[in-house]
């Protein structure tokens, strides 16, 4: 094994010394023999590894450093017991270390080779780049036993690459300042190349790769053709192209460009233009302004001499001065002339200057007009090149200075007014030192300004106030928000006095904030207000603990917020335990009656809208023993001035005794109506004829849904009969079963009484009354000859139908309609719509179900049971014994056409 190891180590010896042009050193160290032989050979390669001029080194297969040969040790200046191990990272860049070693421990885990860049620090104390790389060396089995590596110096390659970086770096940021991107097109190919700022001038996303047709895609439209004479001129062989375009963006935003490019011919010897675009929108603006200025009469232009002479102007500028052009041109009247004298220095000033810069800085001055008056202007132009002759513009600025003027006085009447009203108003510097206060602020404190200047250091806040004061205020410098915040100011009389202080940041242009102002708001009454209201709280909440019912109070969307003793103790839990109980008001898992969570959820959630929507609901809810019991809650929502309900106050009602009470109430009623049904054989329904029998198939059928129900047939075929007898065989039969006779009711009144009214709502309506509707809530109402209603009633009774809710009339509040409609009519309602007295659209809300009631006629054979039962009936009321009837009797029964 240790030939073997010999000889796969001589060969990575040989393969690290070729390789070292190639920066490929895997580096050799021979693992120590145990025979002489063996030894020798292990010197004699240890010998040529340290005469390589190679920087190499050995490690164990865990990692640790065994050996560096002599160049290694020359470079870092030290003995091999100095770097051996993992000591070696001591003369690693502190930058690079971190890096290094989490590279070379993954690769220890995966037996890759390893390889990386780091900084090393030599004899001199210089760091250097240098290439690192280890290779492992495996036995038979795979298994590592020993690393070879090599380091070489690339300190040169990469600062030039850190050059080269910061070169690019400089080009980009140049061009992104000066707006000009740089671009190459080969025309054979067809390829662009287009730098960074080309992009952003373009609006196109990297990922695109730019192709003539693209560029043509944000070329505006009017400016097409334009550059298309370009792209053909190129194809015709020109070298040189110039262009102004407009480039139309996505958004709808136009941009100005100016391109610019001159062919080459490459290495290959194909033609490439290499050219330059820049972003002109915003000097075209500004020509565009000047250009509209000039248009429109506003900018004066004139061309003057060194000597004074103005040699042409153009007519706004005559009609500034009011002066004609004989009078002005040609010498006739000179620049001193029509400048005030206190001003002459300053325009020679300016000709000084534009003497030197070739152009005048543009400032303000006042000529004289014609009228003696004096015109504001701000002056500005240029020299024409070789020339004792200027073209110079000037701006009237009488609007602006008159501006000026207003605000000026608009800020002395602003001072007055914070000194003559009683807020107390400050300001401060960005450190916090006061720089203005109005009179009010000097008047409450009897202190100068210059006392009151620190105001940290002055008795002028409560002590008990100054640290939070000085807290709040560092806290806002740091963050520059604004503060709200109240404390008490000792007023000249030693008193203390409740302020609230609204503190706003001053910001520059660039954002940073250069002072800051508060006003002073004496809040002491309000103060005084706010701790009675809490006394009043305090009390208020002591009576609610003793009020022997449960009181609870939510917010909004059902959040726990209070309960009263009686509550708390009903629950067994202490108010943050109640608080953070799971579920909400009207879902809770650990209060309410799983039966009862569904419909509390669905009732809250249809009145948690805006508005007052008060409802109650009778529920179940869990005592600390875990027994439930039976509570009416009545809840009642609190809301702000948009309507937003903010609280919901609930006070629940112990009715256990109640509920039991009806309970057995109702179990002796279901007895009872039982006892009724088998004695009025089907609802009082008798026969047995198929015609009846069809009829009450489909009570049976439609009895246990909610389906509305149409009723027809004759005058005096049961109709009512039918309806009553399907309430009654409905989960709704508890409940109340009311009938209305719609032709009975005079037009005017059909509304009221199907829907109820509020007080006032018309003449005679001295008091609320309930309609039938909800008299009928949670059971069934029967409206017989519903062919009978008015238009205006049929539009109000299909929104029922729709929406389930209705108002009263007169109201305003909608109400919901737990109700089940069955109607009935002996009118055709198919010609009733056709000859518009009834509309469809109820029609097809009534007419869910339809049930057709044949006349008496249609079935004789139950004429003889209807005769026995009404004769059985009515025998028994006289307290007589009938037992037969005439057969003469019952064929006249028979015969007649009923």
């Amino acid at each position: 094994m240790a030939s073997q190891w010999n000889k796969r180590g001589r060969g990575l010896l040989l393969e690290t010394t070729a390789s070292l042009s190639r920066v490929d050193l895997s580096g050799c160290i021979m693992p120590v023999m145990a025979s002489s032989g063996q030894e020798s050979e292990y010197l004699n390669a240890q010998l040529l590894v340290d005469s390589i001029p190679a920087l190499i080194h050995t490690g164990r297969p865990d990692g640790y450093l065994d050996y560096f040969n002599k160049p290694w040790l020359t470079y870092f200046g030290v003995t091999l017991d100095k770097v051996v191990g993992w000591n070696w990272t001591s003369v690693i860049h502190p930058e690079d270390v971190e890096g290094i070693l989490a590279k070379w421990r993954a690769c220890l885990a995966t037996g890759e080779i390893f390889e990386y860049e780091a900084r090393v620090r030599g004899a001199n104390g210089e760091y250097r780049w240098m290439f690192h790389r280890k290779v492992p060396l495996r036995d038979a089995n795979g298994n590592i036993v020993k690393w070879y590596g090599s380091s070489m110096d690339i300190h040169e390659r990469k600062t030039a690459e850190e050059a080269l970086r910061s070169s690019e770096a400089y080009l980009a940021e140049a061009q992104r300042l000066s707006r000009t991107g740089s671009f190459g097109w080969k025309p054979d190919t067809g390829e662009i190349v287009w730098s960074d700022e080309t992009y952003r001038i373009f609006e196109y996303d990297r990922s695109v790769k730019p192709t003539i047709d693209s560029v043509m895609q944000r070329v505006h439209l009017q400016d097409r053709a334009d550059f298309q004479k370009v792209i053909d001129g190129v194809s015709r062989g020109a070298t040189d192209f110039e262009q102004a375009y407009r480039l139309l963006l996505p958004d709808g935003r136009v941009k100005h460009v100016h391109a610019i490019a001159h062919a080459v011919q490459n290495a290959s010897g194909d033609r490439e233009f290499i050219g330059a675009v820049t972003d002109i929108t915003e000097r075209k603006t500004t020509e565009d302004k000047i250009r509209r200025l000039v248009e429109a009469g506003i900018l004066g232009i004139f061309i003057a001499n060194l000597a004074g002479e103005i040699v042409e102007a153009n007519q706004a500028f005559l009609q500034m001065l009011q002066y004609d052009r004989q009078d002005l041109v040609a010498g006739r009247l000179r620049w001193a002339d029509m400048t005030p004298a206190e001003l002459h220095e300053r325009d020679q000033q300016a000709v000084t200057e534009a003497l030197a810069n070739g152009f005048f800085q543009p400032y303000e001055k006042q000529f004289f007009r014609k009228d003696g008056a004096r015109l504001p202007v701000l002056l500005g132009g240029t020299l024409f090149p070789n020339s004792t002759e200027g073209v110079s513009f000037a701006l009237d600025l009488s609007e602006q200075k008159r501006a000026e003027e207003g605000l000026r006085q608009s800020q002395e009447r602003f001072r007055l007014v914070l000194e003559s009203i009683g807020a107390q108003v400050i300001s401060t510097t960005v450190e916090g030192e006061l720089d203005f206060v109005n009179q009010p602020v000097l008047d409450y404190f009897g202190k100068t300004m210059e006392q009151l200047k620190d105001w940290r250091t002055t008795d002028v806040l409560h002590p008990d106030d100054l640290d939070s004061a000085i807290a709040v205020w560092k806290d806002s410098i740091e963050k520059g928000l604004s503060y709200d915040v109240d404390h008490r100011f000792r007023r000249s009389d030693g008193v203390y006095r409740w302020f609230h202080v609204r503190g706003r940041p001053q910001r520059d242009v660039r954002g940073s904030i250069v002072r800051w102002y508060a006003l002073l708001t004496d809040i002491e009454d309000r103060k005084w207000a706010e701790d009675k209201i809490r006394e009043q709280e305090s009390e208020l909440r002591q009576i609610v603990d003793l009020v022997p019912q449960v009181v609870a109070v939510f917010g909004p969307d059902g959040e726990r917020l209070y309960a009263n003793r009686i509550g708390l103790d009903y629950a067994g839990l202490s108010l943050e335990e109640w608080r953070q109980a799971p579920g909400n008001a009207f879902s809770s898992p650990s209060f309410l009656h799983p039966d009862d969570r569904e419909r509390a959820a669905r009732a809250f959630y249809e009145s948690a809208r805006p508005g007052d929507y008060a409802f109650e609901l009778e529920l179940r809810l869990r005592k600390r023993d875990g027994t439930y019991r039976w509570f009416l809650a009545r809840y009642n929502p609190l809301s702000d001035k948009q309507g937003q309900i903010t609280r919901w106050y609930v006070a629940f009602t112990d009715i256990e005794d109640r509920k039991r009470a009806e309970d057995t109430l109702r179990r002796e009623n279901v007895a009872l109506r039982e006892e009724v049904d088998k004695a009025s054989m089907f609802e009082e329904i008798v026969g047995t004829s198929p015609a009846l029998q069809i009829v009450l198939s489909r009570i049976s059928k439609v009895a246990p849904s909610d389906s509305t129900v149409l009723i027809t047939g004759e005058t005096g075929t049961g109709k009512e009969l039918v309806a009553w007898a399907i309430h009654r065989r409905s989960d709704r039969s508890s409940r109340a079963f009311v009938s209305v006779n719609c032709a009975a009711i005079l037009r005017d009144l059909i509304a009221s009484e199907l829907f109820g009214h509020e007080k006032g709502a018309f003449t005679g309506a001295i008091q609320q009354r309930l309609g039938r509707f909800e008299l009928a809530n949670g059971g069934t109402l029967f409206l017989d000859e519903v062919g009978e209603l008015p238009a205006g009633t049929q539009v109000v009774l299909l929104r029922v139908l729709q929406e389930h809710e209705f108002e009263r009339v007169g109201g305003t509040r909608p109400i919901r309609a737990d109700v089940r409609v069955i109607a009935a009519t002996n009118r055709d309602l198919q010609a009733a719509i056709s000859a518009g007295s009834f509309r469809s659209d109820l029609f097809y809300r009534l007419h869910v179900f339809p049930i057709e009631i044949p006349p008496l006629r249609e079935r004789r054979e139950d004429i003889r049971l209807l005769v026995e039962y009404f004769i059985d009936r009515y025998a028994r009321k006289a307290g007589k014994h009938i037992t037969t009837v005439e057969e003469r009797t019952l064929q006249v029964l028979q015969s007649y056409p009923w």
